[in-house]
C-alpha cells in the first residue's frame, strides 16, 4: 500500500460562501436535494468551515510540481502562482 499526497488551496469564507452555505444548510435541514449550483460550488462535498477548497493539482494553475531529491520525493508549490485570495495550503496524505 502506498501513500499519496495531495495539495489543496483554501480561500476563506466570503459573502458568496456564506450564502451558498445557508442554502446548503437549509436544504439539509429540510431533507431536500442540494441545488446543482450549490453542490458544484462546494465540489460535491459538505462545506468546509475553512472556506472554498481547491485541489491545486487539478486546478490547472500549474503551481504544484513533483520534487525528487536524494532519497526523497514530494511536491513543491510555487506561491507566486496561487490566487491572491487563497490564504491556506492543506497537504493531505492518504493510503
Amino acid at each position: 500500500m502506498s501513500m499519496d499526497t495531495s495539495v489543496f488551496g483554501i480561500k476563506p469564507p466570503n459573502e458568496t460562501w456564506r450564502a451558498m452555505k445557508a442554502v446548503y444548510d437549509a436544504c439539509t435541514k429540510a431533507q431536500i436535494g442540494i441545488p446543482k449550483e450549490v453542490d458544484d460550488y462546494f465540489d460535491g462535498e459538505e462545506p468546509d468551515p475553512a472556506g472554498v477548497v481547491v485541489d491545486l493539482q487539478l486546478s490547472g494553475s500549474g503551481c504544484v510540481s513533483s520534487y525528487r531529491g536524494n532519497a526523497s520525493e514530494g511536491l513543491e508549490v510555487d506561491l507566486k502562482k496561487l490566487p491572491k485570495d487563497m490564504t491556506i495550503l492543506r497537504f493531505v496524505n492518504s493510503w
